[in-house]
């Protein structure tokens, strides 16, 4: 399957843009190795919706509704990118029903993470956003990690402020002065905490972030 998906492959350099926002969609792309980045025109400024690693696809939207592309796909690093033209796509579909199955998985994950985004951009505070957003992240990192990991257990949340910041729509310094008040009450650690190398957070106990956020709507909602 792998030979016969070869044909589509194509390279493509860092800064690369695929599609803009807007433009009528003839393809969808599968990421093979490297990066892709998902921006979105929100108001004056371009914000990054997700960053794509291998093994995710985008671009079938277009497709599948023939509407214009919701938004702008750029090349994060250099990439090689299966590029599949809008019939073959659905031939695929048809002739392959697992191909067409895993779609709708993650359709359905994608629809969950949007209801998500919504939900972090309604809260009222960038205490609450950045506690919620750090929550689900460390969810994500439980659900991905199985029965090993739990409420009660330290989750590593290989993510960076700016991550966070695309995802709850707020300037990096914000963020990172929220982060710095939630480190100062241990409730998450920087790598460089653990001496952990590279990139991320450790969330020593999931349950405790829920505690800090019922706290927050009670303070938001009494004064107290």
């Amino acid at each position: 399957m792998v030979d016969a998906l070869d044909r589509f492959a194509r390279d493509f350099a860092a800064g690369t843009v695929l599609f803009h926002e807007g433009q009528p969609g003839d393809y969808m792309y599968v990421v093979q190795h490297g990066e892709v980045e998902i921006r979105r025109q929100v108001g004056e400024t371009e914000r990054v919706l997700a960053v794509l690693p291998p093994g995710e696809f985008f671009g079938e939207m277009a497709i599948l509704n023939g509407r214009p592309r919701s938004a702008t796909a750029v090349v994060r690093t250099n990439a090689r990118l299966l590029v599949i033209e809008g019939k073959t796509f659905e031939a695929m579909m048809r002739a392959r029903p697992e191909i067409a199955l895993r779609i709708i998985k993650a359709l359905a994950s994608r629809l969950e993470h949007a209801n998500q985004h919504i939900e972090l951009l309604l809260l009222p505070t960038a205490n609450h956003r950045v506690v919620q957003c750090l929550r689900h992240m460390a969810e994500e990192q439980i659900g991905l990690a199985g029965s090993a990991h739990n409420h009660e257990t330290a989750i590593l949340v290989p993510k960076r402020l700016e991550d966070i910041a695309a995802r709850v729509g707020l300037p990096l310094h914000e963020v990172s002065e929220v982060v710095d008040r939630l480190r100062a009450s241990r409730l998450v650690l920087l790598t460089d905490d653990a001496g952990i190398e590279g990139d991320g957070f450790i969330v020593p106990e999931v349950g405790r972030l829920l505690e800090f956020l019922e706290f927050l709507t009670l303070k938001d909602r009494f004064g107290v």
